[in-house]
């Protein structure tokens, strides 16, 4: 088991208070695991793991508890038998109709500590909000940065290089069940493709009660395609006008938005730098797992350029930042990035070969005349850092522990 130390610094002080600990991300990401590690932590701090009770509610054996009430009646005549505090584990809480009601009396009723996973952005929205208002922390789980990656990788390619590790990395991605199957090329893509099917089917198309499965997997294919690029609904309308398809811009918005609910995709607004304020149209959009993109819709290393700048979008996530793409005059920063009022620019390249490249993507700092750190991130080995601008290796970027 990979520690994922990141998620576990975040989560530890939280650990025994009331407030109710939720972990969401794509299916298949990890979040299990990360159940896993706590148990382990509570363990290693003294606590019995008698005192746990667990449930993972897609495994049929549960499948009577699915109702707030069966769940609510199951757990408290588990703890009247219990001594001590009890530790509850919910997996995949939204199979659970109205479950935000008797988690929030397991929290007023019990003497316990609280961890559930969900697949869903929905989760913490509408009802939940209203009865556990305040009372709970969101952790979001991301599949395997490229760090936590090499550490499953080298076991099994001992002697790959980081290069060769990064490679792999940029047709795999960073699904932890992959490691399980050594990364090897043909069993990996039908995971990855089923693993797809499966979040379209459960998460998206069951969920949102969609009747249009075709136009979804249009819409799912054509944002694949896109990863990175900036469009908009209206122009995505008419793209399949012309594939004489006849879909309402507002149609393609809620399946985008029913695609980024369940985590398959993230929307990264455009941001003009000298108004400070958000621009409504053109979004660019990245996918959860660019592993799943090679295995679905293929061209990683063709596309290399959007899936670098996927990986460091992601990269950036996972790190706690915010991020929107930046616009100042003509000129558009992929990512700026937010974390409690630190900031952090990111101007992402495949190879700066040309000059004309190299004025391009430093020049988009121009304008910007703040002290904050500016990179251009490439595949090249050598460092062309100018005018306080650093440049560094896509590889080498990732594997900083700190960017400052």
């Amino acid at each position: 088991m990979v520690k994922r130390e990141l998620y576990m610094k975040r989560i530890r002080p939280f650990i025994g208070s009331d407030l109710i600990k939720v972990m969401t991300g794509i299916r298949r990401c990890g979040k299990s695991v990360m159940l896993e590690l706590i148990k382990q932590e509570l363990t290693e701090s003294g606590i019995s793991p008698s005192q746990f009770i667990s449930i993972n509610f897609e495994d049929m054996r549960y499948s009577h508890l699915q109702t707030a009430e069966a769940l609510y009646d199951e757990i408290t005549k588990k703890a009247a038998d219990m001594e001590g505090k009890v530790y509850l584990f919910f997996d995949e809480i939204q199979e659970v109709k109205d479950w935000e009601k008797c988690v929030n009396s397991f929290r007023v009723t019990l003497d316990c500590d609280i961890y559930i996973t969900g697949s869903n952005a929905k989760l913490l929205s509408g009802e939940l909000a209203t009865h556990l208002g305040g009372r709970y922390v969101e952790f979001v789980i991301y599949p395997f940065s490229f760090a936590e990656f090499i550490e499953l990788y080298r076991p099994i390619a001992p002697d790959a290089s980081v290069q060769k590790c990064f490679q792999q990395y940029l047709l795999s991605g960073g699904m932890p069940y992959l490691a399980n199957i050594r990364y090897a090329d043909e069993p990996s893509k039908q995971y990855l493709h089923d693993l797809f099917n499966s979040v379209q089917l459960k998460d998206i198309v069951k969920r949102n009660k969609i009747r249009d499965v075709d136009l979804l997997e249009r819409i799912s294919a054509y944002v694949m395609a896109n990863v990175g690029n900036t469009f908009s609904a209206t122009s995505l309308a008419k793209f399949f006008k012309r594939e004489h398809r006849a879909v309402a811009p507002e149609t393609i918005l809620n399946y985008i938005k029913y695609c980024c609910d369940a985590y398959l995709f993230y929307q990264v607004k455009r941001e003009d730098l000298p108004g400070k304020q958000i621009l409504a149209t053109n979004e660019k959009y990245f996918i959860a797992d660019h592993g799943i993109r090679e295995a679905v819709f293929g061209g990683n290393t063709r596309d290399i350029n959007l899936i670098l700048e996927n990986i460091v979008y992601l990269e950036l996530l996972r790190r706690g930042y915010k991020v929107t793409a930046g616009r100042t005059g003509n000129k558009e920063i992929d990512f700026v990035c937010d974390k409690r009022g630190e900031k952090l620019y990111v101007q992402v390249a495949y190879l700066l070969a040309l000059e004309e490249t190299i004025a391009r993507e430093f020049g988009v700092y121009d304008n910007i005349r703040d002290n904050f750190p500016k990179y251009v991130i490439s595949l090249d080995e050598f460092d062309m850092s100018r005018n306080g601008i650093k440049h560094r290796n896509i590889r080498d970027f990732l594997l900083m522990e700190e960017w400052n």
